[in-house]
């Protein structure tokens, strides 16, 4: 589980094509490897991959690298990574920890497409285009997750969804740097999705 607070950004340093799947290599803060086991989970632009491998580059760098399988390629953004890319990372939520987000599983549902972007002094806002069959989970206040981090929409629910972004969130995460026709990964928000795929079950009861 994650919480959809990014911990860091990670650059792409190495990506191996084997089968039909690939090795994905990221640079990372040393601090962000310790106590990591291999096995462990963690969250590369909100997709829960598995730590196959890590160890440090030099003494401020280090790496973790992770096996992509294809049905996630298919799924989320990694499949247009390039080497140089940035990516958010959050570790897997401990017992103990701080809950600032919402709860995040990991497990991307769709893509959406950045349709416009509006950036001031104090505020960014990025309004995305989902495809139809998500856009009734999508709700005026609601929580959504945009490469793996934790955020609440806007007022403003129609053929488009935004989110108002300080200018702390962007230097932290890899949303600076997305533009106009740019795919990211989104995870809704389990509890939304229940409520409503309940209350059409009750109508189709009815």
């Amino acid at each position: 589980m994650f919480t959809g607070i990014v911990q860091s950004q990670a650059k792409v340093i190495a990506m191996i094509s084997k089968n039909n799947a690939i090795r994905l290599k990221v640079a990372v803060e040393k601090p962000l490897i310790t106590n990591l086991e291999i096995g462990a989970s963690v969250a590369i632009n909100g997709v829960c991959l598995t730590a196959v491998e890590f160890g440090h580059l030099d003494q401020v760098n280090s790496f973790i690298s992770f096996d992509v399988i294809d049905e996630t390629l298919r799924v989320s953004n990694l499949a247009d990574i390039e080497l140089g890319t940035k990516v958010n990372v959050e570790r897997s939520l401990k017992i103990g920890d701080e809950i600032g987000g919402h709860m995040l599983s990991g497990h991307v549902h769709t893509q959406a497409t950045v349709a416009n972007r509006i950036d001031s002094q104090d505020n960014c806002k990025i309004s995305f285009t989902i495809a139809p069959e998500y856009k009734k989970y999508i709700f005026a206040k609601g929580f959504i997750s945009i490469n793996g981090i934790s955020l609440t929409l806007g007022a403003e629910v129609a053929e488009t969804f935004s989110v108002h972004l300080i200018p702390e969130t962007l230097s932290r995460t890899n949303l600076q740097h997305v533009l106009v026709g740019d795919k990211v990964n989104i995870e809704i928000d389990q509890q939304t999705m229940t409520i409503v795929e309940t209350i059409e079950r009750m109508k189709l009861n009815h």
